[in-house]
């Protein structure tokens, strides 16, 4: 009943939307467009967007108006994709897992656990062939992919040490709704827990959840540091962000709008992008500082140890992902699986 409810709420919206914005594109009219997210506003996504804001303002003169909603203030991570299809909000800039319920797996490919070392490897991937038909990928659910944002490398908090796979036995971990992502925590013997991002605080205070999959910056802003007493940084995933917008909307923008919004588009994923390594060393700080967190960095030997655990998730995946989609991401990140 909640879901018919939400679902109906939202289509009220788009219907009161579409009878606002029925005369947005004349000429001297004002185009409104509503951007949701579910992060912190300091967070890198959330200042990338603030950024689009502010380019895409600037540059069309006013012709455009751009409102974000950070921190779920209109949409949890279940129905925010959702509201994107039926025009309820025309941009989001979700985690691209979510990509994957949704019928589009072949985003899952980034969460394959290691095959992105570094930052180098994850951009050969954005920026090259292989993300650039992800996006593409979209457009048949009515969605426009129009970049990718980088939120730094996934860490594992919990209240024990985790250092190798045997710490994660028993433990509840929330993750992303995400298949590959669920089976690797199961291959470290854990058992993954999927949870809105706004519940998961909450979660993790009151035990429901041992532990949480995140990036530092959200383990800083969302204050996870308060309740869990280790972090670890198991750098198994890159956290991705993909930068979406109702194609129907995004199509239908007056032409010389569109390529200065694309153009906002660029820039702002520049600076967002920026962001991720300075705010990642920044939020280590911080938690560092705050003295109720001990963070982790794993030796050689077990990163090594949790590769070989994980390897068999690239196996298992092949069937869902693609051989030939799989492989394409190892040419472009020099990845070799461990035997």
């Amino acid at each position: 009943m909640k879901s018919l409810f939400r679902r109906r709420l939202i289509v009220a919206a788009s219907c009161v939307l579409t009878a606002i914005q029925a005369p947005a594109f004349a000429a001297e009219s004002t185009i409104s467009i509503k951007l949701s997210h579910v992060a912190a506003k300091d967070t890198p996504k959330g200042m990338g967007a603030e950024r689009f804001k502010q380019l895409a303002e600037e540059r069309t003169k006013g012709r455009v108006k751009v409102d974000v909603f950070p921190n779920s203030m209109l949409y949890k991570d279940k129905e925010e994709l959702e509201a994107l299809q039926m025009g309820a909000v025309q941009m989001l800039a979700p985690s691209i897992s979510k990509f994957g319920p949704m019928g589009v797996k072949e985003f899952e490919v980034l969460d394959l656990p290691f095959v992105t070392p570094d930052i180098q490897a994850f951009r050969a991937i954005a920026n090259g062939p292989v993300g650039q038909n992800m996006l593409s990928k979209l457009e048949v659910r009515g969605i426009k992919g129009l970049a990718f944002w980088d939120a730094g490398f996934r860490v594992i908090t919990a209240n024990r040490p985790l250092h190798t796979p045997s710490d994660f036995k028993g433990l509840k971990i929330r993750i992303n709704s995400s298949k590959i992502i669920e089976a690797q925590i199961r291959a470290l013997g854990g058992i993954p827990q999927t949870l809105a991002f706004s519940e998961v605080y909450q979660a993790l205070q009151t035990g429901v959840v041992d532990g949480s999959e995140t990036v530092l910056s959200n383990v800083w802003t969302q204050k996870f540091y308060e309740v869990q007493k280790h972090v670890t940084l198991l750098h198994h995933t890159h956290q991705a962000y993909a930068l979406v917008a109702n194609k129907k909307f995004w199509d239908g923008l007056p032409p010389d709008i569109r390529t200065i919004l694309e153009g906002a588009v660029r820039d702002a994923t520049i600076y967002a992008n920026a962001l991720g390594e300075v705010e990642e060393n920044e939020a280590m700080e911080k938690i560092k500082a705050s003295g109720k967190t001990t963070i982790y960095t794993p030796t050689k030997a077990e990163i090594d140890e949790f590769r070989k655990a994980t390897a068999p998730v690239h196996r298992a995946m092949e069937s869902r992902l693609g051989k030939a989609n799989i492989e394409a991401v190892y040419k472009a990140t020099g990845f070799v699986l461990p035997h």
